[in-house]
């Protein structure tokens, strides 16, 4: 099971995708070279051509590393075909495949290597997050201050979860789908020079009774040693990632982020002088032990009701309660520069199913804007549907069809306790955090904002 991900021709992140990032498909394309044309005899350079008797005067060309000599223009039109021979056919020959996947942006022309040195010359960062839902890896050089290209990426759903709710333990079938999926993630980091990496496990590791028997058999079968963090880390990393959708003139941000397991929770307050990193203004969080995994598990997740559906909620809500920094952003919430900010499969889903798409197209939902009615509506949709109307659904698939409506319940949770007229959607999170923080503390940012190591 695939999930769908940030991919290298993505816009280079740190930035919102409303602003487009460089073009092109990963790799240069060759391009035929094309002869000399001889230009009009009714211009200048026509005259010249000529010598004082009016015959054509002989022109030297270069072509293929030979000389040629065209006598007049009915033979420079025959020369414009493609010569057959040896130089043709390589040029249509695909080039020989690299050893290991890459997915790097064309090289730069010379002009454009003074001010920014080649991918390949670049620091190479990876970041990893094993979840109760997904396996998740980026690769990524940075570019511009804050800022980094992905150059590969891997993402899949392996439910690690599965089961945990019931049984405290993870499930033999879970375990292996996520070695598996590990393995994949093992050989792209062994096959690139990293400078620096970060892998993490986060809620159903640090839950699982097993969990740490689990990583060292990842260890050992994967060749992937793997970090469970803290709560309150995991917080911070989704802050990190979702940075520069904060806009200059926000004064106040809930960010939540509703994963598998666990649903992270930071508030924001920047009302005072803004620092470069947002994760330096939070002033409460919390981590609520429910994600959309867990939360199915115990309600149902196929068949939901919209009695199931208001208890899911009620559930959250009792949580949320028991939050007692719930409060800290309260003379914000009627300013118009307050606003939710979600990241997860969730929101991306509900933005997804608002937009309308025939298939999800992460350039159109990052950084997208929402207003109340327009979650309002998108929400009511989706408690209305059966799951084979949502499974029909291209923004949710087999893959979500028994977890959105969890997510769903956790957003209006949320919602309920930090009303806002805005939401604002983000397709990124924790790894980009990561890739983030651990760019920013190598210091390949502070010589000239370029990304020069």
């Amino acid at each position: 099971m695939e999930d769908r991900d940030t991919g290298a021709g993505a816009p280079e992140v740190g930035a919102s995708s409303a602003s487009p990032g460089p073009s092109g498909s990963g790799t240069a394309g060759w391009q035929q070279r094309r002869p000399t044309e001889l230009r009009s005899a009714d211009g200048p350079a026509g005259d010249a051509t000529r010598n004082q008797k009016g015959k054509p005067k002989k022109r030297r060309k270069r072509r293929r590393g030979r000389k040629v000599f065209a006598r007049d223009e009915a033979r420079a039109q025959d020369n414009r075909s493609p010569m057959p021979g040896k130089a043709a056919v390589s040029a249509m020959e695909p080039k020989q495949a690299a050893p290991v996947i890459s997915l790097v942006a064309p090289t730069p022309r010379p002009e454009q290597s003074t001010r920014r040195p080649p991918v390949h010359e670049l620091p190479v960062f990876a970041a990893l997050d094993l979840g109760t839902n997904n396996c998740r890896l980026l690769v990524a050089v940075p570019t511009r201050h804050g800022q980094f290209r992905v150059i590969d990426a891997f993402s899949r759903i392996v439910r690690l979860g599965e089961g945990l709710t019931a049984n405290g333990r993870l499930s033999q079938p879970a375990m292996d789908r996520a070695v598996e999926a590990l393995k994949i993630c093992g050989d792209k980091l062994r096959s690139r020079k990293i400078r620096k990496a970060r892998l993490i496990a986060t809620e159903a590791c640090r839950s699982a009774a097993n969990g740490v028997e689990f990583l060292e058999r990842v260890e050992r079968e994967a060749g992937v040693k793997l970090e469970i963090i803290d709560r309150q880390t995991e917080a911070r990393l989704a802050v990190s990632g979702c940075g520069s959708l904060v806009e200059r003139d926000t004064q106040g941000v809930v960010l939540f982020d509703i994963g598998g397991g666990s649903s992270e929770i930071a508030l924001i307050d920047l009302t005072g002088r803004r620092s470069p990193r947002l994760a330096n203004h939070i002033v409460s969080w919390t981590s609520l032990p429910v994600g959309v995994v867990s939360l199915a598990e115990r309600f149902g997740g196929r068949t939901v009701t919209r009695e199931i559906f208001t208890a899911m909620v009620d559930d959250v809500a009792g949580r949320l309660a028991a939050f007692d920094g719930r409060d800290r952003l309260s003379h914000l919430k009627t300013s118009p520069n307050f606003h939710l900010l979600g990241t997860s499969g969730t929101v991306t889903t509900l933005a997804g199913v608002h937009l309308d798409l025939e298939r999800y197209d992460r350039r159109r939902v990052d950084g997208l804007w929402m207003d109340r009615d327009s979650v309002d509506r998108m929400v009511e949709r989706l408690v209305g549907w059966d799951f084979q109307q949502r499974v029909a659904n291209p923004c949710i698939g087999a893959d979500r069809a028994d977890l959105v409506l969890a997510g769903c319940a956790i957003l209006e949770a949320i919602r309920a306790v930090w009303p806002s007229e805005r939401l604002r959607v983000a397709d990124r999170g924790l790894r980009e955090g990561i890739l983030s923080e651990l760019m920013a503390d190598d210091g390949v940012w502070r010589n000239d904002g370029r990304g020069r190591a």
